[in-house]
Parts: C-alpha cells; sequence; structure tokens
C-alpha cells in the first residue's frame, strides 16, 4: 500500500546529501528551498522507514511461529505496531497545506475596549513569544505601537525556525496558522473600580512569510510615504523623517513601519510584511476557488469571526471552532499552547480527509521548491 513512497524517499536521500554538502549554503535561496523541501518529507520518511522495518519483523515472527506457536505473541505485537504506524503514514499523506514549512509575520491588533483591550492584546503577543521560545523558534518586533498603560494598539512580530528539532520540521506556519481571528477576553480590567467583569476582544493575523523572489512587487505599483517617527527610538524620533508607509496601489494594502532608526531599515520591513500580505491574499483567492470545486477544502483561518474565549475568573478557555475547553489559561497564556495546537491540527486533519481517499495523496514540493515565483500584480488577481 506504501511501496510508492519509495520514490519519495529517494529524493529525501539525495535532499539529505545536497543539504550536506557546503557548496550548497553559497546559495542561501537554494539552500532554504531544499531545506524546506526535506523538513517537509523527514516525518513521513520515517515513519515509512520504521513501517517497512515492523512489516519485516512481523514477517520473520510469523515464519518462526510455524515451528514454535511462543512467537505467535511477538508476531502479533508487530501487526498492532504496524497497524499504528499506517494510520499514521495515512495521516502525513493527508493533502498538506504548501506553505506549512514557512516562518510567519504574525500581527496582533487592539480592537473595541480602548486600554483594556490593548492590555490584552500584549497579553497576547506575550503568549505567542513564550510559545516561539518554547519552540526555539526566533522572534523579531517588526512594528508596535504601544499606549500609555503598556499595552499595544498594535504589534508585527516575525517568528522564524530554527531549522532544527520537531518544531522546526513542522513548520512556523503549521502551528501557528489557526491563530488567525478574533480574540475575546472576560476579565475585571486593571481599570475598573467596582470588580465587574468586562469583554473587549483583540484580532490577531497570521500570514506565511514570502520570500522576495517568490512576491515580486513592481516599483511602479507602491508609493512610499515617509513620516517622522512618534514612538521609542531615541534622538531620531520626532527630528527625522525615519518613518515609512507603503501603499500598494493595485489591492490598497497600506503597511507602515517606524520600529527603526533609519529610514532604509523601516523601508526593508515594510517590504517584507506587504509581500507576506501579498501572499496571504493570493493563498485565501485560491482556497476560496478551490472550496467551490472540492467539498472537503477548509480554511483555517477566519478573521470574521471570534475563534476564542480567554475566560480569567474561570481561569477557562475555549475554542468555538472545535468546542475545546480547558481550565489552564494561566499555563496558555504563557506560552502552552500544544495541548490546544493538536487539537486544531487533528480537527483540520479530519476536515481535510473526510470522504477523500488517501491513497494518491503525496506531500506536494512547495511552490519554492520548485522555483515558482509570483509577481504583486499577479498575486492581486
Amino acid at each position: 500500500m506504501f511501496d510508492r513512497l519509495g520514490g519519495l524517499a529517494a529524493e529525501h536521500a539525495e535532499l539529505e546529501t545536497a543539504l550536506a554538502d557546503p557548496a550548497l549554503h553559497a546559495d542561501q535561496e537554494r539552500a532554504t528551498k531544499l531545506g524546506r523541501r526535506y523538513a517537509e518529507l523527514t516525518p513521513l520518511i520515517q515513519a515509512y522507514h520504521e513501517w517497512q522495518r515492523t512489516v519485516a519483523d512481523e514477517a520473520t515472527a510469523h515464519e518462526f511461529a510455524a515451528e514454535d506457536p511462543s512467537f505467535l505473541a511477538e508476531a502479533e505485537q508487530f501487526a498492532r505496531h504496524r497497524a499504528e504506524l499506517e494510520t499514521r503514514l495515512l495521516k502525513l499523506l493527508a493533502p498538506r497545506d504548501a506553505s506549512d514549512g514557512r516562518d510567519v509575520i504574525l500581527e496582533v491588533k487592539a480592537g473595541e475596549g480602548g486600554d483594556e483591550s490593548a492590555l490584552f492584546a500584549s497579553d497576547l503577543l506575550r503568549m505567542y513569544l513564550r510559545y516561539a521560545e518554547r519552540q526555539g523558534w526566533k522572534t523579531e518586533i517588526l512594528d508596535s505601537a504601544v499606549t500609555g498603560l503598556g499595552g499595544y494598539k498594535d504589534a508585527t512580530v516575525a517568528v522564524k525556525s530554527s531549522g532544527r528539532g520537531a518544531a522546526a520540521r513542522a513548520g512556523v506556519w503549521a502551528r501557528l496558522k489557526y491563530e488567525g481571528g478574533v480574540h475575546r477576553v472576560q476579565r475585571v480590567p486593571v481599570t475598573e473600580s467596582q470588580g465587574r467583569i468586562h469583554t473587549s476582544a483583540a484580532g490577531v493575523l497570521v500570514m506565511p512569510e514570502a520570500d522576495p523572489v517568490e512576491v515580486q512587487v513592481e516599483p511602479g505599483d507602491v508609493r512610499v510615504d515617509v513620516f517622522r517617527s512618534s514612538g521609542p527610538g531615541g534622538q531620531s524620533v520626532n527630528t527625522t523623517d525615519s518613518a515609512v508607509r507603503i501603499t500598494h496601489l493595485p489591492t490598497g494594502i497600506v503597511v507602515s513601519c517606524q520600529n527603526e532608526k533609519s529610514q532604509l531599515q523601516n523601508r526593508e520591513q515594510a517590504m517584507r510584511i506587504l509581500r507576506a500580505r501579498l501572499l496571504a491574499q493570493a493563498q485565501q483567492e485560491a482556497d476560496a476557488q478551490a472550496a467551490a470545486q472540492r467539498r472537503g477544502q477548509v480554511r483555517t483561518v477566519d478573521r470574521s469571526e471570534r475563534i476564542r474565549t480567554y475566560n480569567f475568573p474561570e481561569n477557562r478557555i475555549a475554542d468555538h471552532r472545535i468546542g475545546y475547553k480547558a481550565h489552564n489559561l494561566d499555563q496558555v497564556l504563557d506560552g502552552d499552547l500544544d495541548a490546544l495546537i493538536a487539537a486544531l491540527t487533528e480537527a483540520d486533519l479530519v476536515e481535510r480527509t473526510d470522504g477523500q481517499g488517501v491513497a494518491a495523496a503525496t506531500p506536494p514540493a512547495s511552490a519554492a521548491a520548485n522555483g515558482d515565483d509570483v509577481t504583486g500584480r499577479e498575486r492581486a488577481g
């Protein structure tokens, strides 16, 4: 049933050899593409090799059992392990998101609720930073606007895989793509003098980060405006036009950055965010078209609905998309998101494989691995 995986195993071995060649890393773009494909294949090939060994061991145990019945128990043990591995392989062979191996750009924005919403946005940002730290990922604050009480009106952070360990093989987007949407909090605000529980919300936007070669933004498609920064940054703040606002004319997308001291650095960060937004928009459009053709297609990010509630009085977190509830809110806000993300991943897998055959599904090479380029104009449709 899984013998067709031999071809993927050969590809995996070739990638391993190529990545071990120091000369490859002189071309960082190609090294990144091959590394991403290798990370996609590794869990599948490891399970496949273990399945091959188990099948062989089970057959040997049955041969011995023909002469000595005491080997039957061992053969049954191998059979149970083989069945477990086949279930795992079927899950790994399910159609996967081509962006799962990508890094992400994550934005947190305060919503209605004034200072309390901004403080909740800062709690969410800290939660994601702590989760990234637990995974061994690297984070970089690209832009932020802080309120007087220390909350965040908005903040943009890049989350990048370290390239090592199980978390790296799964990819940052594979873990964080479920976080996009409106997050609601129920608690007594620090500004509330009578102890009443208030409800407010903050929005989270998660986008797979695009490489410059994948999303090419034509110079004539953008308008760049510069202005004076209004936040922390040293002596240059309010004295030089270092902040940058980029407007992508074909789509109307606007990105601003002012965290860095130099105009050039802010422009580079703004372009980085713009490319991610263009990639996310193109993927949403492609998913919408595919959904009309295939019933099993799902979107993991729906920014129009409240996806999750954080109830402080009950120490409870509830994800409304899958009916998940747990009373460990304090741990979740400290970055312990593994159980929640695992439940979302499992629910997504069930949706994607419902009523579909898995026999023909093999993990496709990502667009980056194939060298496909998409311009900003093409992305916008």
